[in-house]
């Protein structure tokens, strides 16, 4: 029986190549492709995938959102993230949301073909160029009881910071998340306080140096 595979990235271009890839391997087949985070939450409920490639870096809602929402709700599928990015803040991030994976955008298919098959199976798979940096990290990280923004903000914080950080306007994003504009203000004044930050391009600083988004959006 094939394993069914959701792709997430925001670049067309890097779908249909992966597309192309995985549907040369005789026991893959791709059933969905979402360009966003919010899209691969709804995906992933419809269409209930055996893995889905992530993304960490995406509008509206990045890959270590979408793959927590993912987790929680479904704890079956399991979450892969492929990512340009080998700073341990994405990967550690991406495996406390409970990825069971982390490959990098340049590791070659076979790689990501034995990953697939890897966390198919139960088992956690870091690519080789990361994973001694991803152990020394976290043990550092652990040791020194470091704070990230996921355990310093809540998750409607974290969603409207996103947002922020994404150029959106107070009225836009309270029209995204369906609630008021009063609500989205208190949001910001909240995260401002918790996190002794004073300014919008402030608060955007830290949402890309945390993950939550990325310059290139």
């Amino acid at each position: 029986m094939s394993v069914k595979i959701v792709l997430a990235d925001d670049h067309s271009i890097v779908r249909q190549g992966l597309r192309a890839l995985i549907e040369k391997q005789s026991d893959m087949r791709v059933i969905g492709e979402a360009s966003n985070g919010r899209e691969t939450v709804a995906m992933a409920g419809e269409l209930l995938p055996d893995v889905i490639l992530m993304d960490v870096s995406m509008p509206d809602m990045n890959g270590i959102e979408a793959t927590r929402r993912i987790r929680t709700a479904f704890p079956e599928i399991k979450v892969l993230a492929l990512s340009m990015h080998s700073d341990r803040r994405f990967a550690i991030e991406m495996l406390r949301a409970g990825a069971y994976g982390y490959l990098l955008k340049d590791s070659a298919f076979e790689e990501m073909a034995h990953a697939i098959r890897a966390v198919m199976s139960g088992h956690t798979y870091l690519c080789h160029k990361i994973a001694d940096i991803v152990i020394r990290d976290y043990m550092d990280i652990t040791t020194k009881g470091e704070v990230s923004v996921f355990s310093a903000l809540t998750v409607r914080e974290r969603e409207v910071l996103q947002l922020i950080a994404e150029g959106k306007s107070t009225k836009e994003i309270a029209s995204i998340l369906g609630v008021s504009v009063k609500t989205i203000e208190t949001h910001r004044q909240q995260m401002m306080e918790k996190l002794d930050i004073h300014s919008v391009a402030e608060l955007t600083k830290y949402a890309i140096r945390e993950g939550l988004t990325s310059i290139e959006q």
